[in-house]
């Protein structure tokens, strides 16, 4: 069927990446060959709703920077969560964590899906339907806006910027807006990373202010040894995120999945781990109250 562009909802364009290369690739192939492929919508229940783009939006903003009024349109005769769901099974191969936790989170919010049916419908367990939910709290907007638009690449939000997130959310919003300007590699922002946590507030300013000096300064340097204060640090740093992570496997209910034997097993590991740690922090109240 032929639509016209103003009847379009667009409501779950924020859960498609964008491709600045394929976009453009495409709206050369729009201008010379026309549509060839009908985007997926629902059709409305009312005449006065619109009709809602499952799949096609970029196509969409094709049509339009091309001063189109129409598009080809086939229509799915489902309900709308049946619908976005069953778009999904037919890219799953191309889908990353962001894609399947930005549709997660607007299923639990539209639509009110449980964890335990979430779970079901994506044939995984409540846990990773946990964790990719996380991911969508603990990451701050304007970072996922920045990997939905094309300038940050996925794999480098989730290897780099999402545990700076979970440490200092206003800390990873800096880094990301000082470095998404000049689109930089998985690689570059991995760099910058690992000088922003090992690096002094000097350091860290550099990298705000400049973070092209700075990775072509690293690339010059031979590797320096990290001093031991820096090197206390990164240990009280690994120290803290693992603790983090094992008590988010307490708050997701590990206790009550153990068997008796591993529940005592786990108890006499948590009675060593806490006089471990115990000692650390009475020998550093012990050191840092020492007049020599």
């Amino acid at each position: 069927m032929e639509l016209e562009l103003h009847q379009l909802e667009l409501r779950y364009e924020a859960l498609r990446k964008r491709a600045p290369v394929a976009e453009r690739q495409l709206l050369g192939s729009l201008a010379e060959l026309g549509q060839q492929l009908p985007i997926v919508v629902v059709t409305p229940v009312s005449e006065a709703a619109g009709f809602v783009v499952i799949d096609g939006y970029k196509r969409v903003r094709a049509l339009k920077r091309l001063a189109r009024d129409t598009v080809r349109a086939t229509g799915w005769q489902l309900p709308e969560v049946e619908a976005l769901l069953l778009e999904r099974r037919m890219r799953c191969t191309r889908e990353d964590a962001f894609d399947q936790a930005w549709l997660l989170a607007e299923l639990r919010a539209r639509f009110g899906l449980s964890l335990e049916e979430l779970a079901r419908r994506f044939e995984r367990n409540k846990s990773w339907v946990s964790r990719r939910l996380a991911l969508v709290q603990i990451l701050p907007a304007p970072i996922q806006e920045s990997v939905r638009t094309g300038t940050l690449a996925a794999h480098a939000a989730m290897k780099y910027l999402v545990p700076l997130a979970r440490a200092n959310a206003q800390a990873a919003i800096r880094l990301a807006e000082a470095i998404t300007p000049f689109k930089p590699t998985s690689r570059e922002v991995g760099a910058l990373y690992a000088g922003w946590q090992s690096g002094t507030a000097r350091t860290r300013e550099l990298i705000l202010a400049t973070p092209q000096v700075y990775l072509q300064a690293q690339a010059t340097q031979a590797p320096v040894a990290p001093s031991a204060t820096q090197r206390w640090l990164n240990d009280l740093g690994a120290l803290a995120g693992i603790a983090r992570r094992a008590r988010r496997g307490l708050e997701q209910g590990l206790l009550q999945q153990l068997t008796s034997g591993e529940r005592t097993e786990v108890e006499q590991t948590v009675v060593r781990t806490r006089a471990d740690v115990n000692s650390l922090f009475e020998r550093f109240d012990l050191e840092a109250g020492h007049a020599g």
